[in-house]
């Protein structure tokens, strides 16, 4: 597989320790996690999870009877997802190594495909192909691109053929399941 930027473990810790002192200057990430539309019940993929930032929320918001997949290419990442998880006394995570673009994770799994922040690490046409795999059927993919522009993110997904844009959103971009 082809990434356009794939983290070495050295780019990850860097990147760690940023959001460690971001987090705690800016303590943003349950706040945002809420504003993304997952609600109890639900099953949601956090794809690209690095060190579980959003995992950890994720998991208060669908709750005891709802499914969090944090998944993500770099056992580091996930090394480090499994701490903060189990400082938070999430239940309802699973952590899962990808292969590539392949999540491991079964075909019409998820309600809610989180993109956040990776987007731009990824061949949109593949990235795009298994999120697609992985939503159920009327799934959602949600995109906080952080690093692209809306218009360059919104023309990747369209030319795709998977997913439509679904106008609801105003700081991250919403996708409906073809």
């Amino acid at each position: 597989m082809t990434y356009r930027k794939k983290l070495s473990d050295g780019q990850f810790r860097m990147m760690m320790n940023f959001y460690k002192f971001v987090d705690s200057t800016f303590p943003y990430v349950a706040s945002r996690a809420k504003s993304f539309g997952a609600s109890p019940g639900m099953t949601v993929v956090d794809y690209g999870c690095g060190p579980g930032r959003y995992a950890a929320e994720f998991s208060k918001i669908v709750g005891a009877e709802g499914r969090v997949y944090a998944v993500d290419l770099l056992q580091l990442a996930l090394d480090e997802a499994e701490k903060r998880l189990e400082l938070s006394g999430a239940k309802n995570v699973v952590l899962k190594l990808a292969d590539g673009y392949d999540s491991g994770l079964p075909t019409g799994t998820a309600d809610i495909v989180f993109a956040i922040d990776m987007f731009h690490h990824v061949e949109p046409e593949l990235f795009l192909k298994e999120a697609h795999r992985i939503a159920k059927r009327y799934g959602a993919l949600i995109i906080s691109g952080g690093h692209q522009t809306k218009s360059s993110i919104k023309k990747a997904v369209a030319a795709s053929g998977l997913w439509k844009f679904s106008p609801r959103r105003s700081r991250f971009l919403t996708f409906q399941k073809i």
